[in-house]
């Protein structure tokens, strides 16, 4: 069951160094009850978290880090239909979901380390 709910998650994501800069990385973490699908983005010593989700279809902008299409500190792209969403508040501005939004994850960085929060 995959649960875009993340207010019963506080955990590491990564190292900020394990995300390169102007990139993303795609992360699947689970308990028993729960698991989250997360898509980080990366521009400067901001991260930017968002559910890996495209508010089109439902399915991930991304399976995997190779599959991710991203202009660097700028905007992400679905690859399933090329719906382009921006880096800082995931607002899709071109594709067949103009309008819509991912929807946003809580990060925080502290000590060169990405939280959820």
């Amino acid at each position: 069951m995959i649960n875009s709910t993340v207010s019963s998650f506080e955990f590491k994501v990564c190292a900020l160094e394990e995300i390169p800069d102007g990139g993303g990385r795609v992360f699947q973490f689970a308990n028993e009850k729960r698991e989250l699908r997360l898509l980080v983005l990366r521009s400067g010593d901001c991260c930017y978290g968002y559910i890996n989700r495209c508010p089109h279809f439902g399915m991930p902008l991304a399976e995997r880090d190779s599959q991710l299409i991203c202009e660097p500190h700028h905007w992400v792209k679905c690859n399933v239909h090329y719906a382009r969403f921006r880096l800082k508040d995931g607002f899709c501005e071109a594709g067949d979901c103009v309008g819509e939004s991912l929807e946003s994850v809580p990060l925080e960085v502290q000590s060169g380390d990405i939280w959820v929060r």
